[in-house]
């Protein structure tokens, strides 16, 4: 992949733009084997999923520089000045689109870019979303109420250029510091969610709602994991099974099968709610979800056999993983987004042992990744 804004040096973030795509993907597959080697010999690797290296993601996080009637979409440079980078390669087809749609209404629509040097102005970020059905979410973070009329007049126009569009929010964040989005979200569209098709099945996001910014090898990812958990016990799949860290529940809502007991756990009640709508769309009864921290739960008697885990960047921790250790479930997938964390969690569980592993390329151009293990007690 070409990208005149790397080759400009207008934007370093794809650090291994200019490599064969094989290369890359050759290359994090030994650094993740590397990582893991301790507990995942060679022979238990199955292939990595690749990704298309470009046109892939469905999110835009964007931060807004410039001026009024003038503002650039995409990154701040270090010293805060806004840096346009609005033909980003990497965005789905429909996402791009979307994206220039925005800015040429933003710029008309009085909006004033939020400053960082200064700490003048109001809007800070656009966060975009598309759907493989090309519908789309796009959020508006806003340092404060003040300019909320004008995204409310926005909202026509949007509609207009945007016939996808079916969530449209402000979110206000009113701190001068390096995040992204506030705790306050005021949804002004009548739909409050973004349902993604994947695989033969639709999550619904929430505004604030994670999901994987490539669909199409998370979809991959969930049919792998689903693969893995119905091949336990000698192909009759769980009774029981947990997903911890749910989301939305693209994890458990994939693994549900007839007679199966599933839940899903996540501190999120947004994402829970979510979670409980497409359960219901798709009739799965045995299926439920709850907010909380299900560290605890694994000491009850009557727990799961077999665990879903999607924690983030941190990994489990001491505690999980030791409650894991010390539970009577039988089988574990673990979906993981560093390597190092995952080893040293598995360092902390010396009772499981990893029967499969294998690399999802989320994120081409770059060394990071997405990889999934399978363990069984030994």
């Amino acid at each position: 992949m070409q990208c005149d804004y790397f080759d400009a040096g207008a934007c370093r973030s794809c650090t291994l733009m200019g490599v064969p795509y094989p290369v890359q993907l050759a290359s994090t597959q030994r650094t993740v084997a590397a990582s893991l080697a301790e507990h995942v010999t060679p022979d238990r690797w199955l292939d990595p999923q690749p990704s298309s290296e470009s046109a892939f993601r469905n999110k835009a996080k964007l931060a807004v520089g410039g001026r009024k009637g003038s503002p650039t979409l995409g990154i701040l440079d270090p010293g805060g000045e806004g840096v346009d980078l609005r033909h980003c390669g990497l965005y789905e087809p429909e996402l791009h689109r979307a994206v220039l749609a925005l800015a040429d209404l933003v710029a008309g629509s009085g909006l004033t870019p939020y400053d960082v040097p200064t700490r003048q102005g109001e809007l800070k970020h656009l966060l975009v979303t598309v759907s493989p059905d090309d519908q789309l979410m796009a959020r508006l973070v806003l340092r404060s109420p003040g300019q909320l009329t004008r995204v409310r007049e926005l909202a026509g126009p949007l509609q207009q250029a945007l016939p996808g569009l079916r969530v449209l929010s402000v979110n206000l964040q009113p701190e001068h510091k390096a995040v992204l989005e506030g705790p306050e979200e005021l949804v002004l569209s009548e739909q409050d969610t973004l349902p993604m098709r994947v695989n033969e099945l639709v999550l619904h996001l929430g505004t604030r709602s994670f999901f994987q910014t490539n669909t199409a090898v998370a979809a991959a990812l969930y049919a792998q994991v689903a693969r893995w958990v119905d091949g336990v016990d000698a192909g009759r799949g769980p009774k029981v099974l947990w997903d911890l860290y749910c989301g939305v529940g693209g994890f458990a809502l994939h693994c549900a099968a007839p007679g199966r007991q599933v839940l899903g756990v996540e501190v999120s009640q947004d994402a829970v709610a979510s979670a409980r709508r497409s359960a219901e769309e798709l009739g799965l009864t045995d299926t439920r979800f709850e907010a909380g921290d299900a560290t605890t739960l694994l000491a009850e008697a009557d727990g799961p056999d077999t665990v879903v885990v999607n924690p983030p960047r941190r990994g489990l921790g001491a505690r999980l993983a030791g409650r894991l250790e010390e539970s009577r479930v039988q089988h574990l997938v673990y979906s993981s987004c560093n390597a190092r964390t995952l080893a040293a969690d598995l360092s902390r569980m010396p009772s499981w042992q990893v029967e499969q592993a294998r690399l999802f390329d989320m994120f081409p151009q770059t060394d990071h990744h997405e990889v999934a293990v399978l363990l069984h007690r030994r």
